[in-house]
């Protein structure tokens, strides 16, 4: 409580750096295109062969492909706030979970460039699902002023009509003249739900979606993916159509693109897991001649680190204390001409999870933090006992209990998690439930360049005892130093945060317990 009374006085007192850019002919422009549930994997860019991505890949091959950007959380409104904030989501209360509030006193970065001239405009998804309004008020999601009137006829059912590029057509019309701009277009693409079949009836090919190797390979996952891409695509050919408007207007070279999604595919065992199809991003960034071109850079970037650039970039005023970004700018990366790892002091991100979606007994949280480095992901589970996807069973209207494996809600409800449900008992086919809703124990460590699908945990074994202790220790220095509640007392205000979004029922462990052995073993 004393945080909340604090925050309206800590933001009008806060300090703040002198911006360095000295007019608006000097700051550049800045468009930010997110998607909604897109892993690094897929694009075509990347390679993957099932989708078709121009407009991502004109920026990253006309700008910087970032090989490895991790977003801070593995879900979409605590990824969004910490971007935002550029704190972690430890470090911003309520705002660090999933459809709760946005404290006031957490300063978003689109007010900081409105203050410094720039002209600030989103459409679709900003920062959701939550209650903006609900702590200290906010007048407005914090993304900024929203510009979603212009509609699009998509091409399968589940995909949003909101028309992406006219409406930034429309904000750029409105733009006063002589002043830089920043817009945020997010997606609301490739979350679910998906017309299933799409991928097929739109031509695609299974043979080309090959599923990552924590999903089993048949005919119902690969068509699911499918119609995955078949929403990244309509998304990205918002992207090929504003940089042409870009194009058209001379102002192409003068903006700053930044193209990346908040948080990793929905499928099991990938969004809302900090495993690498769960938090591991697309990144692209293209800045006319300020950035050279067609390089690939492996160092690590988190989203704070975005915030930062974003800032430093513009030349905006940054929050100071009591709240300043967690971040260090990429500009130097962007400006140089070299590629590979160019800044060697990259060589770690940080992220977190706590609540997904209303997923256990009382709304409990699932609380995880991780250290990625290029070698190695080590995970902690501050609470093994809980379910990581999610108790296995609802309540019914009633309060009886439901059907066993009627629960897993922090996965998206999807035909391959039907999949799983249906072969849950079968002896080659079972395991990939188990992947995606076996308890989990303490500690995890992955070794990502010969595991990057996650499945070989390492904690237990001896020959990696040394860098298990190593970034155990990191972690723990790293979390207490920024202030994380799980590793300073326990971190049990995370379990009341209030939820604004649908809460469902479940029953007491103990109760569940007699119907949970069958999602226990494959």
């Amino acid at each position: 409580m004393i945080w909340r009374n604090f925050g309206l006085t800590c933001l009008l007192f806060a300090m703040f750096a002198t911006p360095s850019a000295s007019s608006a002919e000097d700051r550049p422009n800045i468009l930010f295109v997110i998607a909604d549930d897109q892993s690094h994997a897929h694009t075509s860019f990347a390679g993957y062969k099932a989708v078709n991505t121009p407009g991502f890949d004109r920026v990253a091959s006309e700008g910087v492909y970032f090989r490895n950007a991790f977003a801070p959380s593995p879900g979409c409104s605590p990824t969004r706030a910490a971007f935002l904030t550029g704190r972690h989501t430890w470090q911003i209360e309520n705002a660090g979970t999933h459809a709760s509030s946005f404290p006031a006193k957490y300063v978003a970065f689109p007010d900081l460039l409105e203050q410094a001239g720039y002209f600030v405009g989103m459409t679709g998804k900003g920062w959701g699902p939550g209650n903006f309004k609900a702590v200290d008020s906010r007048p407005r999601n914090p993304a900024g002023p929203e510009f979603s009137k212009r509609k699009a006829t998509p091409p399968a059912t589940g995909i949003g009509k909101n028309d992406y590029a006219a409406n930034f057509a429309d904000f750029i019309e409105q733009r006063p003249a002589g002043k830089p701009f920043y817009f945020w277009c997010g997606g609301v693409e490739p979350h679910r739900d998906y017309e299933k079949g799409s991928g097929l009836r739109m031509g695609k090919s299974l043979d080309d979606a090959v599923p990552p190797q924590f999903l089993p390979d048949t005919p119902e996952v690969r068509s699911d993916i499918l119609d995955y891409c078949v929403e990244i695509e309509w998304f990205d050919s918002h992207l090929v159509r504003m940089l042409k408007q870009l194009d058209e207007l001379g102002e192409l070279d003068r903006t700053i693109v930044i193209v990346t999604s908040d948080n990793g595919m929905p499928f099991p065992r990938a969004k809302a897991n900090l495993y690498e199809y769960g938090f591991h991003m697309p990144l692209a960034i293209r800045w006319g001649d300020a950035a050279a071109g067609g390089r690939v850079v492996d160092d690590l970037i988190g989203f704070v680190d975005l915030t930062a650039t974003i800032l430093d970039a513009s030349g905006a005023a940054q929050p100071g204390q009591p709240y300043p970004i967690a971040g260090r700018s990429i500009v130097d990366i962007l400006r140089s001409r070299e590629q590979g790892l160019v800044d060697p002091s990259r060589d770690a991100v940080f992220a977190a999870r706590e609540r997904h979606s209303s997923s256990r007994y009382q709304n409990w949280t699932y609380p995880q933090r991780a250290i990625r480095t290029p070698e190695f992901l080590y995970i902690r589970n501050f609470r093994p006992d809980r379910w990581p996807a999610g108790d296995p069973v609802v309540l019914k209207d009633d309060g009886s209990l439901g059907r066993a494996h009627s629960g897993y809600t922090d996965i998206d409800s999807s035909p391959t998690l039907d999949f799983l449900i249906d072969q849950a008992t079968d002896p080659v086919l079972g395991k990939y439930l188990q992947y995606a809703v076996g308890k989990r124990p303490a500690e995890e460590l992955f070794d990502i360049v010969a595991d990057s699908a996650c499945l070989n945990n390492l904690a237990g074994d001896a020959k990696y005892a040394p860098a298990r202790q190593r970034l155990a220790d990191r972690l723990t220095a790293y979390l207490t130093q920024t202030g994380d509640a799980r590793v300073l007392d326990g971190g049990e205000v995370w379990e009341t945060y209030p939820r604004y979004s649908a809460i469902r029922q479940f029953p007491a462990p103990e109760t569940a317990s007699t119907r949970t052995s069958d999602a226990e073993q494959p």
